[in-house]
């Protein structure tokens, strides 16, 4: 292979998932947009505990490798978090187990780039290059040539955040110290993800693999090391994961779990899966949310001919983002506007939606000088708006997640959306359809073949005091 020209074709694309990128693409939102697992009472399927996600800087993700019909849905609900940090994330370091080359440490290609279905994706050769002093660190294209548990996660990573560089590592004979002194290396600041592919136990009975299963996520919640390939097939990057994790506070939550059984395969002999995410502590967490909420009080305090404070800089500000701004006076809404889709920088973007909600906002009159002082702002980053599945509007509120989703409705020429924030006030998915409908100028009870359905998720962040 030469270097110079070199990218990693697509091995196990037609197998573990599409070759045709339209039907990859289907896949995908269909994994993307999973419903859990049907709760059986067991820990051991998707369900449980809802996780919290609530504060920290999303730093890393855990998620399995089997093809898409039998893991896609576990690894699609880890993945779906991403989708709101699209504008932040630009490196991925992914990390897998080799099933099919013998390596003595971590394997690192030759190649500029992998290719997938849906495109090439180039490689951080820089970063790999800075990895060469490291004895565990060698170069093997032979690694990479047939490796499914790295190349499996590619159209996902494609899917939910765009443009990014990759740093690929197939993980041989290591130790957890190995493995961690290279994600140490590769840990860079909030533009980097790590991602660690894993699946859990293999070919035990559904009770069997149950039981192991959660013994397995009890250690991994824990932070504790696996000791065991029966545990993880990739218990060594885990491991690797796990100690820096130790070492710098990171907290880590379930996303799902499932096995083959509860999937596409028989109960008799399964293949356990779990998808997890992985928070730095708030004192390390992003620094994008204040930068964006002092652009918005700047834009709507220059408008009111007011001086404005310094701002925080942030290299996701000169990136596409998409934000809604909302303005509060006593727990009320006092004006709201936003954009549904990235089309202008982030920093343009959340100053003209800040304007636009202090003095455009058709439910309420110009905000006044003298209503600064006490109207609390708050900003919403959008993921990109994912369509929606669904056989009638039963099916489309049965697929809803309270607190999480955004929703977009399209009827035609009508067009309305409710942020994550309104399932505060209308917590029930009838009630939240209901006046979604009505927000768009249609009758509570309408419902039509023709309606469009998309969601988004957002990270939102409001001013802690009013000044």
């Amino acid at each position: 292979m030469n270097p110079a020209t070199a990218t990693r074709p697509p091995a196990v694309a037609g197998m573990f998932y599409p070759g045709d990128p339209a039907s990859l693409r289907d896949d995908l939102l269909t994994c993307l947009t999973a419903v859990a697992c049907p709760r059986s009472g067991s820990p051991g399927t998707q369900g449980g505990a809802a996780p919290s996600f609530h504060s920290g800087l999303l730093k890393a993700i855990i998620v399995p490798h089997a093809g898409y019909i039998y893991s896609g849905g576990t690894a699609g609900h880890a993945y779906a978090l991403l989708a709101p940090l699209a504008a932040r994330i630009r490196r991925v370091v992914l990390l897998g187990p080799c099933h099919r080359v013998s390596v003595r440490g971590l394997a690192a290609p030759s190649a500029t780039a992998f290719a997938t279905p849906l495109g090439s994706i180039a490689l951080d050769r820089a970063a790999l290059d800075a990895l060469a002093d490291l004895p565990q660190v060698v170069v093997s294209d032979a690694a990479h040539a047939e490796e499914h548990s790295l190349e499996v996660q590619l159209p996902f990573l494609q899917t939910v955040l765009g443009e990014f560089e990759l740093v690929p590592l197939a993980v041989g004979d290591a130790s957890a110290e190995e493995v961690a002194a290279v994600l140490d290396r590769l840990w860079g600041g909030p533009e980097t993800l790590i991602v660690i592919s894993s699946d859990l136990s293999h070919f035990h009975s559904y009770r069997e693999a149950q039981s192991i299963d959660n013994a397995t996520v009890a250690h991994i919640l824990a932070l504790d090391p696996l000791t065991s390939f029966d545990q993880a097939c990739g218990a060594l990057p885990i491991n690797g994961l796990l100690a820096v994790g130790r070492r710098r506070g990171l907290r880590i939550e379930r996303v799902a779990q499932c096995n083959s059984g509860d999937t596409a395969g028989d109960k008799g002999r399964v293949v356990g899966y779990a998808s997890f995410a992985l928070f730095e502590p708030e004192a390390e967490s992003d620094t994008l949310g204040p930068a964006l909420l002092v652009r918005a009080r700047n834009a709507i305090a220059a408008r009111l001919k007011q001086p404005t404070q310094a701002e925080p800089d942030h290299p996701a500000l000169s990136q596409p983002g998409a934000t809604f701004v909302t303005l509060m006076q006593d727990g009320q809404l006092r004006g709201c506007i936003g954009s549904l889709e990235a089309h202008r920088a982030l920093d343009d973007d959340v100053r003209a939606n800040a304007v636009a909600a202090a003095f455009s906002d058709p439910r309420f009159p110009p905000l006044t000088l003298a209503e600064l002082p006490h109207t609390r702002v708050e900003v919403s980053l959008l993921s990109a708006p994912q369509p929606m599945k669904f056989s009638s509007e039963a099916d489309a509120l049965r697929q809803l997640r309270p607190h999480v989703d955004g929703v977009i409705l399209i009827a035609g020429q009508r067009r309305s959306t409710f942020l994550p924030q309104v399932w505060e006030q209308l917590p029930e998915p009838r009630l939240f359809m209901a006046h979604l409908k009505q927000k768009a100028g249609l009758p509570a009870d309408w419902w039509s073949s023709e309606v469009e359905l998309q969601r988004y998720e957002v990270q939102k962040w409001k001013e802690a005091t009013i000044r």
